[in-house]
């Protein structure tokens, strides 16, 4: 009777075992289909979700600015107008102060092209002796080594046409969501802290706020120093030189370096390209470029780790899987956003999930 009970002891203890497994994986099951759904989400909607993040990005940056401007017994709507309005006006300034001098330059493009195909010229000898190689193993493998060439006779102007409306329309969406989301951040936050939740709960959804807004903030305030002296730099160096326009070569590697990995190349790319029509030399040619190169590789791995490591404490290596993947997810603009998502959501799992699992192993203990 008693080797009976402990069998059906046994079965019991092996059957709960099994369904504790199916359970399990069930939920990673769960977890993944939903990581999946929401990527696809992010994905597919990127027109209107792009716009609108990028707006409450850019609103918790000029959060403090709203709130300094509310002091003066300004209502929220107001100080919300003036602060949509100095936005404004910033990018307006960028936009004027970049156009003329780009302007020229785009009417060089021509020569840049000319010049880049006629020192091209000089691979030619190499490029042949490919080409014949790769005709000599078309033979051999029975390849027939007759190309088909599509050529796209889509027209540009046509393409400016489809694309305008959709560019004015995110412009629009992104306008009103920053005036809104700084409008209603108070508002906002009144409503959430006012959900019927534990005492303990929403005392951490007020540090959650804070978090937030502190460290998206100071990051961004940050990067925008460093930028600005990393443009700087690039000014006077590339003055010594002699480069022409280094103001404009300056302001746009700042600029550019919000976007992480592909601003600095494209950087790099228009400088090669603006060495090929300023010198005859090679070395005069690649100096431009490399000289930047060098005062990026500076601020990247020295600058921007002293100044953001004392002030936020991320895993380089999450850092660098957050750009990439919203690089691939929303392009450029994922780029900027990428680190300031990472923010807010450590932010969120370090005041509602990190203490509560640490005082339940301290209360278990």
């Amino acid at each position: 009777m008693q080797n009976m009970e402990q069998a059906t002891t046994g079965n019991s203890s092996a059957a709960s075992r099994h369904r504790s497994r199916i359970d399990a994986a069930a939920r990673v099951s769960i977890i993944f289909l939903a990581l999946v759904a929401l990527v696809a989400t992010l994905h597919f909607s990127k027109t209107i979700l792009a716009p609108i993040m990028l707006a409450v990005v850019i609103g918790i940056m000029f959060g403090p600015i709203a709130d300094r401007i509310e002091k003066f017994h300004i209502p929220a709507s107001r100080s919300a107008a003036i602060v949509v309005l100095l936005f404004i006006i910033l990018i307006t300034i960028a936009i004027a102060v970049f156009a003329a001098p780009l302007s020229t330059w785009i009417d060089q493009l021509p020569r840049i092209w000319a010049r880049l195909r006629f020192e091209l010229a000089s691979w030619q000898d190499n490029l042949d002796t490919i080409s014949e190689l790769q005709a000599q193993l078309r033979s051999v493998t029975g390849q027939k080594s007759g190309d088909t060439v599509v050529v796209d006779d889509s027209s540009t102007v046509q393409d400016a046409a489809i694309l305008a409306p959709t560019i004015i329309g995110q412009i629009a969406l992104f306008l009103a969501s920053f005036y809104f989301f700084v409008a209603a951040r108070h508002t906002l936050r009144r409503t959430i802290l006012s959900l019927p939740v534990t005492r303990r709960t929403r005392w951490h959804m007020a540090r959650v706020f804070r978090e937030i807004e502190n460290n998206v903030s100071d990051y961004l305030l940050a990067i925008t120093i460093i930028n600005i002296g990393m443009g700087l730099s690039v000014t006077l160096a590339l003055w010594a030189l002699g480069v022409p326009s280094p103001l404009l070569w300056g302001m746009l590697a700042a600029a550019l370096n919000y976007v992480i990995f592909i601003g600095p190349a494209v950087t790099f790319a228009i400088l090669l390209g603006v060495g090929l029509i300023s010198s005859t030399s090679l070395w005069g040619m690649v100096t431009p470029a490399l000289v930047f190169l060098g005062i990026n590789f500076l601020e990247a791995q020295i600058v921007t780790p002293l100044v953001i490591g004392r002030r936020i404490t991320l895993n380089p290596f999450i850092v660098f899987l957050a750009i990439v993947f919203w690089i691939w997810l929303w392009g450029p603009l994922g780029g900027f956003i990428a680190v300031p998502s990472l923010l807010i959501i450590f932010a969120i799992y370090n005041q509602m999930f990190a203490e509560q699992a640490t005082l339940s192993t301290t209360d278990t203990s």
